[in-house]
C-alpha cells in the first residue's frame, strides 16, 4: 500500500500552552485533525467557565490569519481541584465551555501541583458529571513518590479507578495516554464505561530507550514509558481496531532548556508527525485497514460525535524530521524522532 486515505482524525489529547508557544505548536496540530481536545494544565490553570472561554478565543485568534486552519475546533476541559465544584462543572457544561474535565493527581506531572489530592474530595463533582453525562479524563497515575514510578498507573488503577467506577457506574471515563498491559486489560473489561487513548511514542519506545546513549531527556514523559511487554500490548490494542482504544497524541512541547537540565521536564512533542507515527506503527503491525478506525472513527463514537466528513491522505514517501520547531523569542523545541527518516508523509485534504 503506498497511499492512504481516511476521515479527517481528531487529537483527543492535546497540550497547547500559551503565549508564543502556543503560537508555534498549534499549526501542526491544526494541519492535521479537525478537532482536539486541549489540556487544561496551564502555569494558571483553567478552572472555570470564563478561563477555558478566554483560552479558547486566544487558540482562534492565533489561527485566524490562516484561512487552511479555520474549521479547527478546540474542545476544552476543565482542571479539577479538591475545590471545584457541583455548580461550576455544571455552568460550565451546560453552556458549552467545558467538553470534559480533566482530573490529575496533585504533583503527578507538569503543571498538576493544584490537582487534586484526595478523589474522595470530588464526589460531589463527579455525582454532578455523571447526572450531565459530562466525560471524565483522568492522568492515571499516583503520585505518592514511595511507589515506584513504574508501578503507578497499575496502583492508581487498583486502588482508585476501580473503586470509582463502582461508585460511578455511569460515569463517562477516558483513561488516557496507557502505558501498561494491565491498562488495556482494565479498559476492555469495563468497555462499557471506561476509553482509553494511546500515544504515538507509547507505541514506539519503552523505558530501555530513555538511555539510548546516555540519558535522553527528548524520549522522557509521563506516564514514563514501560518494559517492552507493556509496548506490545499497546500496539495489539491500538491495532486491533477495538473501539475503546483511539488516538490521543499527548503531544507536550518545551523549550530545548526546559528539557536538557538537571531537573529536566516531562513531555514529548510529536504534533509535527503525529500521524505519519501512528501510520508506520499500523503498516509495521501489517494493520493498515484498522487505521481510520483509531484515528478517525472511534473517538468520535465514544463522545457521542459525528465522525468528519473531509478527509486526509498519507502517502509513501520518505522524508525527514525537522532537527528543531523555533519560537518567536528565540528559543526552540526538539520534536519526537528529531532528524530521523520517516516513511509516510500527509499530504493535503481531500473534500
Amino acid at each position: 500500500m503506498t497511499k492512504i486515505i481516511i476521515k479527517r482524525p481528531d487529537d483527543w489529547h492535546v497540550h497547547l500552552r500559551d503565549g508564543v508557544m502556543m503560537e508555534a505548536v498549534l499549526p501542526y496540530t491544526a494541519r492535521q485533525f479537525h478537532r482536539a481536545i486541549i489540556m487544561p494544565n496551564l502555569v494558571n490553570p483553567i478552572t472555570t467557565p470564563r478561563l477555558a472561554d478566554e483560552y479558547k478565543k486566544r487558540i482562534l485568534q492565533s489561527l485566524e490569519a490562516n484561512t487552511e486552519y479555520s474549521k479547527f475546533m478546540p474542545l476544552m476541559t476543565c482542571y479539577l481541584t479538591d475545590e471545584t465544584s457541583g455548580d461550576i462543572i455544571a455552568e460550565g457544561f451546560k453552556g458549552e465551555y467545558f467538553f470534559a474535565a480533566k482530573l490529575y493527581p496533585a504533583n503527578a506531572t507538569t503543571n498538576s501541583s493544584m490537582g487534586v489530592t484526595d478523589v474522595k474530595n470530588l464526589v460531589p463533582v463527579f455525582s454532578v458529571m455523571e447526572q450531565l453525562g459530562m466525560p471524565l479524563l483522568i492522568h492515571g497515575e499516583v503520585s505518592d513518590s514511595s511507589i515506584d514510578i513504574f508501578d503507578r498507573e497499575y496502583v492508581f488503577i487498583k486502588e482508585i479507578l476501580m473503586p470509582l467506577i463502582n461508585e460511578f457506574p455511569k460515569l463517562k471515563i477516558v483513561m488516557e495516554h496507557i502505558t501498561t498491559k494491565e491498562a488495556v486489560e482494565f479498559v476492555r473489561i469495563n468497555r462499557k464505561q471506561v476509553s482509553a487513548t494511546i500515544t504515538a511514542h507509547h507505541l514506539i519506545i519503552n523505558r530501555t530507550n530513555i538511555f539510548d546513549g546516555g540519558i535522553n531527556p527528548h524520549k522522557y514523559c509521563l506516564p514514563i514509558p514501560k518494559r517492552e511487554v507493556h509496548r506490545l500490548s499497546l500496539r495489539e490494542a491500538a491495532t486491533s481496531g477495538d473501539s475503546c482504544f483511539f488516538l490521543g497524541t499527548d503531544t507536550a512541547p518545551h523549550r530545548i532548556g526546559d528539557k536538557e537540565s538537571s531537573c529536566g521536564c516531562a513531555g514529548i512533542f510529536s504534533a509535527v508527525n503525529a500521524l505519519e507515527l501512528y501510520a508506520q506503527v499500523f503498516e509495521e503491525e501489517n494493520a493498515l485497514n484498522k487505521f481510520e478506525k483509531f484515528a478517525s472513527l472511534n473517538g468520535p463514537a465514544f463522545y457521542g460525535l459525528k465522525a468528519n466528513e473531509d478527509k486526509v491522505n498519507l502517502s509513501k514517501k520518505k522524508w525527514r524530521v525537522p532537527d528543531l520547531i523555533h519560537i518567536s523569542d528565540g528559543s526552540s523545541i526538539i520534536p519526537f524522532k528529531a532528524g530521523e527518516t520517516l516513511d509516510w508523509k500527509m499530504g493535503s485534504s481531500n473534500g
